[in-house]
């Protein structure tokens, strides 16, 4: 995940100020998801239940990312949409529905963790931390769809100005 958004960045960084916020986003929501995981490189042998903190902490990050895309870049995707033509807007259609399945995801385990956390079971926790970072994963490739196109639309009408 980490060298998908170092990707990201490296492809589209500087294109549009919105993108470049919501991938440093992301890139915040994958450290904190690998280090509450105890993934590499912030896995200890010695691994305890993580704190409330550092839970309440990674669903924050995680709010404020789905917030960003939905508020910030897909709404300017959508514009963009409008301008470039019917191949845009029927792709942004189409992953929409599929973006909007792992928010719900995302969603519930807030709901259920970032206030609740001591009342959770350990075993419990970690399957549905793992199904959200897989959820994730797909949304990231989702969403790079959907930059690659926004951002090709913005290069395109740039180099013909």
């Amino acid at each position: 995940m980490y060298r998908r958004v170092q990707a990201a960045q490296q492809k589209w960084g500087g294109a549009l100020t919105a993108i470049d916020h919501w991938l440093e986003e992301r890139q915040q929501l994958i450290i904190s998801y690998c280090k509450l995981a105890g993934l590499p490189p912030f896995d200890d042998k010695q691994r305890s239940k993580p704190s409330q903190e550092a839970v309440q902490e990674f669903c924050q990050i995680l709010m404020d990312y789905l917030s960003a895309g939905h508020f910030e870049v897909y709404e300017q995707i959508v514009s963009e949409c409008a301008v470039n033509g019917t191949d845009s807007r029927q792709l942004a259609n189409r992953l929409y529905p599929k973006i909007a399945t792992s928010t719900d995801l995302a969603l519930d385990f807030n709901d259920k963790y970032a206030e609740h956390f001591s009342t959770r079971q350990s075993g419990a926790f970690d399957l549905e931390l793992s199904d959200l970072g897989q959820a994730l994963e797909e949304r990231f490739e989702l969403e790079d769809e959907l930059i690659n196109t926004l951002h090709d639309k913005h290069s395109d009408q740039a180099s013909m100005a």
